[in-house]
């Protein structure tokens, strides 16, 4: 099966958060890649980059503007890449996307996309202060 990329985006440089396949027990009744899997995977990807800035516990607190764009496959390599947006106090804004690769071809296909909040959580489980210098090139908003 070949399949073009999605012509408004490049697919991103650098290495992926997360790599994984799609595999026949995370499809939906109909037999595709069911969305909740794919959400649990950006999920994934977005607490990695959230809990290695926090340097510490980080817990998803919203998803906002998730659009499923195209399908997933059995067999597919999906890869999910990810980009601190901004900070505060205690949150992070993280931009995930996922792309997939049918695994005998090279085009990769932009699938989804979304933006997570996180915060930072203290070992009492409260929100507790980001400390963005001990992380190089952070990007904070203004607060």
């Amino acid at each position: 099966m070949s399949s073009t990329p999605v012509p408004d985006r490049p697919c991103p440089t650098g290495e992926p958060v997360i790599r994984t396949i799609a595999m026949p027990n995370d499809t939906n009744p109909a037999g595709d890649i069911f969305g909740g899997w794919l959400m649990a995977q950006m999920d994934l990807a977005a607490g990695n980059i959230a809990t290695h800035y926090a340097r510490g516990r980080a817990a998803t607190v919203s998803v906002d503007g998730m659009s499923f764009l195209s399908p997933v496959f059995v067999g597919d390599e999906v890869s999910l890449y990810g980009r601190i947006l901004s900070t505060g106090r205690t949150s992070m804004r993280i931009f995930v996307e996922a792309w997939r690769r049918d695994r005998e071809g090279d085009d990769r296909i932009r699938v989804t996309e979304a933006t997570f909040t996180f915060v930072a959580i203290g070992p009492d489980r409260r929100p507790r202060p980001l400390r963005p210098e001990e992380v190089p090139g952070a990007v904070t908003a203004a607060r």
